[in-house]
């Protein structure tokens, strides 16, 4: 509580001080940004993806930046699940924001097996599946456009959480949203997390070939925010509304409006990617301006704007 404002939220059960994370992939594993931004300051914090075994990822050039936004196929490149428990882990048991863990994997069972380890670990607040990255050719997007395999691996994801929250993340890379939308919450997810990245390409036009050394990338930033705010408000009013669970917002979210109109259309929290690498510390400045947001419109639960939308 903040001058009569309460900007805190129960997202699925995990208390948030404010509705404001980290996208996953951004902010690696909340060290490697520590000279820029406090990471204390946040709700909450998604770390890069946690593969069972070490990831080198795609080959350079893998980011390349486009009118308002950036493609990047970076393809989950990270250090492992044992150097993430050994390294990783001692430093996010510092934070005082909520730590959730993106988990990536080539099977159900490598999912499975990453969630075991750490579903015992205080430090964890909660995990976010990652079944909708469209840089890699094994798990990512082809678990996360088919329902059948969305339910399938949530069930199995559910049990192998350990009691912590399970929010899984979807593709806007499917003909209906709120069909995978519904089979993750049939199979027991707590909370949504959308919009993963779209699809997309660039293309040099001197050498005649696709920038990305992967051709394809996925498209972040402002370019769009619109589209992800419309499906945002499409799962709330479809599926999680009346299954009363929580969505994570996000896609070109920069400042505390497109926070807020992520809210509005019916997120309970919003994540902040691609804008950290243009101003690592914009999200404190996201927090402060859905407060004072809160308090010229005399709001005194920033809860009261979720799906508040005319």
């Amino acid at each position: 509580m903040d001058n009569g404002v309460d900007i805190s939220v129960d997202f699925a059960g995990s208390k948030l001080k404010n509705p404001v994370f980290t996208a996953s992939g951004t902010c690696g594993y909340g060290d490697e940004s520590a000279d820029f931004i406090d990471v204390n300051v946040l709700g909450g914090f998604i770390t890069k993806s946690i593969t069972l075994r070490p990831r080198n990822g795609n080959p350079v050039p893998r980011i390349v930046e486009t009118d308002a936004g950036m493609l990047n196929a970076i393809g989950l490149a990270n250090i492992g699940l044992e150097r993430f428990v050994e390294d990783k882990l001692p430093l996010l048991a510092r934070l005082s924001a909520s730590v959730f863990v993106n988990v990536a994997g080539e099977t159900v069972e490598d999912y499975a097996a990453v969630m075991r380890r750490l579903c015992n670990e205080e430090a964890i607040a909660g995990f976010e599946l990652n079944i909708s990255c469209p840089n890699v050719k094994k798990g990512g997007i082809t678990f996360g456009t088919d329902p059948q395999q969305v339910n399938e691996i949530t069930r199995a994801a559910k049990e192998a959480a350990g009691g912590k929250v399970l929010m899984v993340k979807l593709s806007p890379c499917v003909t209906d949203i709120t069909v995978t939308a519904r089979a993750a919450v049939d199979g027991g997810a707590d909370a949504l997390s959308l919009v993963n990245t779209f699809t997309a390409m660039v293309i040099d036009i001197e050498q005649q070939k696709p920038v990305l050394a992967n051709r394809t990338g996925g498209l972040s930033g402002p370019a769009i925010r619109p589209m992800a705010v419309y499906l945002v408000n499409k799962v709330y009013n479809e599926v999680a509304k009346d299954a009363g669970i929580p969505i994570l917002g996000l896609g070109g979210i920069s400042t505390a409006s497109d926070a807020i109109a992520f809210i509005l259309a019916g997120a309970s929290a919003v994540g902040i990617g691609t804008a950290t690498f243009v101003e690592p510390a914009c999200a404190a400045k996201v927090i402060e301006g859905i407060r004072n947001y809160c308090l010229r419109k005399q709001i005194s639960q920033v809860t009261e704007l979720v799906g508040a939308l005319q």
